[in-house]
């Protein structure tokens, strides 16, 4: 059966394309090896399932491994430690059944499966049978439990939780796990906090115990090159591997179901079928070419998936979330990273963000113009004026199948003067990065696509790049620094023409577009 590109559940070797782990697991077995507990808060679809299944049969040799999902325990699970504890018991045996070959270690769990049966079985008298097990086992036994989120409004759960702590704190004295993982994307130490929201000791958490886990989850540009590569061998596209990891890797910032989900959509929806054909083959082969990725973008960005509608669920769920993000996006500013900000740590905790030198930055390129489609797409924003004249407008910059760039700035700049030149300056400030893109997406919507970088918009239209910096007026010499920043990224994207937008409250300007020559390249200015 030929490998597939996965994005459902988890992904298995024999079938499926996957980035190797062998770096992750042997870093995630040193901190086993350390006698760590610790949790693996990622956000969803970051593949934390994969890894655990994957740590399951890499550990088999040194440790006894059970490995548990609180996602088959249901509601009632959690009524009360009784129902809790004999539930518990009950798959922790299941896990353990591949191995009973040592006779104590067989009487230890024999045991176990007695006692459960009993009436007042509690979670202290199963945490004494478990410390039964871990001492008579032949080798050290790890627990993991995927998906905890699942346990998070369970008062139970952190008695759970405390019972683990302090079997931890005393493990010189009584046997226990030698490791503990927890995984989902909630950080435990905000369980309580659900909880017990008004009480005073809110964000004490029995999980305190938890070693810092700062190993990257996300794909590097060589790891996908591995992936891509195995798949290479198999079809002989002739894709230049390199160039497509780092595409890949450039968009999505190595988000795994991102990454896995574009190659898929190369694979299977742009290069058509698996079949080998002449025919057939010279399609796939198309597909993993930049214009098929910037295709497979293009699709991405418009379909419904269990990613994209999670996070736009959550701009509902937390309105200072959803403010933060608007200001990020739109505004132009610098937010610090600060993790004790909760609308910082909720969007960080969800995969929104992520700490950039010190700064909060969106996740990646597909995550930011998802962001910037959802609020450009509310009707607040399409009752606006100046989204009324793009759509009027928008069958005018075409040509040959190209955009004409400067004739959009032309029109955007004359548009904007006589819906808001009388307005301030902070206006702008605030409004004016937003009120270009709602003039763009009309013209490009269904066919390119766009970006932020810094200040810059750039736009993927057919294949082509156009490099957009806009600015506030702030004198000649901040307007150098901005032509020079803008003559850079031209330089990096091999391009000898980039625009600008200056948005300037001098009496004395000059509304309108005009071209200059700089550094070699010609800069087309629309100043409004």
């Amino acid at each position: 059966m030929a490998k597939t590109f996965n994005v459902t559940a988890v992904c298995i070797p024999e079938e499926h394309y996957m980035v190797r782990l062998d770096d992750r697991l042997r870093e995630i077995k040193n901190l086993i090896d350390a006698g760590k507990y610790f949790s693996i808060n990622r956000a969803r679809q970051f593949g934390k399932s994969t890894v655990l299944l994957a740590l399951e049969q890499y550990l088999q040799r040194d440790y006894r491994v059970v490995l548990l999902d609180f996602q088959t325990f249901d509601e009632v699970k959690f009524q009360n430690g009784s129902v809790f504890a004999a539930a518990f018991a009950k798959s922790f045996l299941r896990a353990l059944q591949r191995d009973r070959r040592n006779e104590e270690f067989g009487k230890a769990t024999a045991h176990l499966e007695k006692r459960m049966e009993e009436n007042g079985f509690a979670l202290m008298e199963l945490f004494e049978e478990l410390s039964d097990i871990c001492a008579v086992s032949d080798r050290p036994v790890v627990l993991m439990i995927d998906e905890v989120d699942s346990a998070t409004d369970n008062q139970v759960f952190l008695d759970f939780l405390a019972q683990l702590r302090a079997y931890y704190i005393r493990r010189t004295l009584q046997p226990t796990f030698r490791s503990v993982i927890l995984a989902g994307v909630c950080d435990v130490k905000n369980f309580r906090r659900k909880i017990r929201p008004e009480e005073e000791h809110k964000v004490n958490s029995p999980w305190n115990i938890a070693a810092d886990f700062k190993i990257d989850m996300s794909f590097s540009r060589r790891e996908i090159a591995g992936m891509l590569k195995e798949y290479e061998s198999d079809y002989g596209t002739g894709m230049d591997v390199e160039a497509m990891a780092g595409l890949i890797y450039d968009y999505t910032s190595g988000y795994p179901f991102l990454v896995s989900r574009l190659c898929k959509l190369m694979d299977e929806e742009i290069g058509g079928t698996q079949s080998v054909s002449a025919c057939e083959a010279d399609i796939k082969s198309r597909a993993w070419t930049e214009d098929g990725f910037h295709k497979a973008v293009r699709l991405i960005l418009s379909e419904k998936n269990t990613l994209f509608e999670s996070l736009i669920g959550k701009l509902t769920a937390y309105p200072a979330l959803n403010a933060m993000l608007r200001s990020l996006l739109f505004t132009g500013r610098s937010i610090v990273y600060n993790g004790d900000d909760p609308a910082i740590d909720t969007a960080s905790m969800y995969g929104f963000i992520r700490n950039q030198d010190g700064m909060a930055v969106i996740s990646n390129r597909l995550f930011e113009t998802r962001l910037y489609n959802y609020y450009l797409s509310q009707a607040e924003m399409q009752g606006l004026d100046i989204y009324k004249a793009s759509l009027q407008d928008k069958s005018q910059f075409t040509v040959d199948g190209y955009l004409n760039m400067k004739l959009i700035l032309e029109k955007f700049a004359v548009h904007f003067n006589e819906l808001y030149g009388d307005r301030g300056e902070s206006f702008v400030e605030e409004e004016g990065r937003k009120y270009f893109l709602l003039y763009l997406k009309p013209i490009i919507n269904g066919t390119g696509n766009y970006y932020i970088e810094s200040t810059d918009v750039i736009v993927d239209y057919r294949g082509e790049q156009y490099v957009i910096e806009m600015k506030v007026w702030h004198g000649e010499e901040y307007n150098r620094r901005g032509e020079e920043q803008l003559i850079g990224y031209l330089n990096d994207y091999h391009k000898d023409k980039g625009y600008m937008i200056s948005f300037n409250f001098n009496k004395k300007k000059q509304i309108g577009v005009h071209e200059i020559l700089a550094g070699g390249k010609v800069l087309v200015e629309a100043v409004v």
